[in-house]
């Protein structure tokens, strides 16, 4: 592939941000009702957490360009270690809430983060362009297999007061500075990255000219689908399967070790389908079944087949994320891709935020899956209009190029 240096070290600050993200996601709900939330708190603490990012993604596509890349990612990731200390010395509601609004706990597991617009405005330039989507699934690779060995790994205060009977909640807030110290391991690694990183394009530009309807469009649409996997989140999923199946957190755990493996693979997958069949194409027609797949699981009548509908769409549901990427950085100009990034980022944090307090409210009053049925439905009506309004607009290497017939 090629890759620069500056690329492998991003490979590896996704993969140890990953691994934390992929506990914390699953620890959140078990945690926070070891506290004595109610569901819809916790919903509120999920809700929060992605408000909070929402507005710091804003920040930071407006002000990266000008402050520098590398600046950026220094003062989030001493965010992070901050956020990790913070959360496990706090039990109260209010607090708690707070430190979730303004820290960068990441309560999916997924693409919603401070970090990410940065990082996907640096990945292009380590590559050349053809190579630009196998990257992107390399990263959301080592990103997903990351976080299924985090999710695994928050069975670990299950496990510790069962077999030796340690006090769950240490051991909780344990893994939460644990999270903080990992952020600091990745400081270590962003210090390494090269002057290479930044902008190479000097403008005056707002940080979206030529591409901002394009963007506003993308947005828009991102939205719909961030609305619907607001009700989703890992944790939310997590506190479903407790309520339903009466799972524990250490099965739970496990279930997620090895959704998040399917995941993982899928992006490898995506990248191949993307190369014979386009990105939009293979964004829309690999979402679309998975979302069927999704409504599935809540109609399953036990685990197991609830479990194998999951695994399923797991499978599928996330092949659109390098594809994702690799289109937005795609369309736009090099001097736009942070901003690009972030306002897409945005979008999807502001419009996933409330689904969590609304799927928190649902599993309170019943332990059917409606949110995975509604999430279900709205994220189908997201896949017909994206395909509909961009099925048009492609990347430069995807337009076949017809050469004028020479003269005779």
């Amino acid at each position: 592939m090629g890759m620069s240096r500056d690329g492998r070290v991003l490979l590896f600050t996704r993969t140890l941000r990953s691994l934390s993200d992929g506990f914390v996601s699953v620890l959140l709900a078990s945690y926070l009702a070891q506290l004595g939330f109610s569901g819809v708190r916790v919903g509120a603490v999920a809700t929060a957490t992605l408000l909070g990012t929402a507005v710091a993604t804003l920040i930071v596509g407006a002000v990266t360009n000008r402050l520098g890349r590398r600046r950026v990612l220094f003062g989030a990731t001493l965010l992070a270690a901050g956020t990790g200390v913070a959360f496990a010395s706090s039990s109260a509601f209010v607090p708690v809430l707070l430190i979730a609004v303004v820290g960068t706990l990441n309560p999916t597991a997924g693409d919603v983060s401070v970090f990410l617009p940065v990082e996907q405005a640096i990945l292009p330039q380590t590559v050349d362009a053809s190579a630009r989507t196998r990257l992107f699934a390399r990263y959301n690779l080592f990103g997903a297999l990351a976080a299924a060995t985090g999710a695994l790994l928050a069975g670990a205060p299950a496990v510790l007061h069962r077999w030796l009977g340690w006090d769950l909640l240490p051991v909780m807030r344990g893994m939460f500075v644990l999270y903080g110290a990992l952020a600091l391991v990745n400081l270590a690694a962003y210090r390494t990255l090269s002057p290479a990183v930044e902008s190479q394009t000097v403008t005056r530009n707002a940080p979206l000219h030529r591409s901002r309807g394009t963007v506003l469009r993308l947005s828009g649409l991102f939205a719909i689908d961030a609305f619907a996997g607001g009700f989703i989140v890992q944790s939310i999923l997590a506190l479903w399967l407790f309520k339903r199946y009466g799972l524990s957190v250490d099965q739970a755990a496990v279930i997620f070790f090895v959704a998040g493996i399917f995941t993982a693979f899928s992006f490898l997958v995506a990248a191949r389908v993307a190369d014979r069949f386009g990105l939009i194409n293979t964004m829309v027609f690999t979402h679309l079944p998975s979302n069927i797949l999704l409504i599935l699981v809540a109609l399953m009548p036990n685990v197991w087949l609830a479990v194998a509908m999951l695994l399923a769409r797991q499978s599928l549901s996330q092949m659109d994320v390098p594809t994702r990427q690799s289109y937005v950085m795609a369309v736009v100009d090099e001097d736009e891709r942070a901003a690009a990034a972030s306002v897409t980022g945005v979008a999807r944090s502001v419009s996933s935020s409330g689904g969590p307090v609304l799927a928190g409210a649902l599993l309170g009053a019943a332990t059917f899956g409606w949110p995975l049925v509604i999430a279900g439905s709205l994220k189908c009506v997201y896949d017909v209009l994206l395909l509909v309004q961009f099925r048009g607009v492609k990347p430069a290497e995807e337009i076949v190029r017809v050469e004028p017939p020479r003269p005779g």
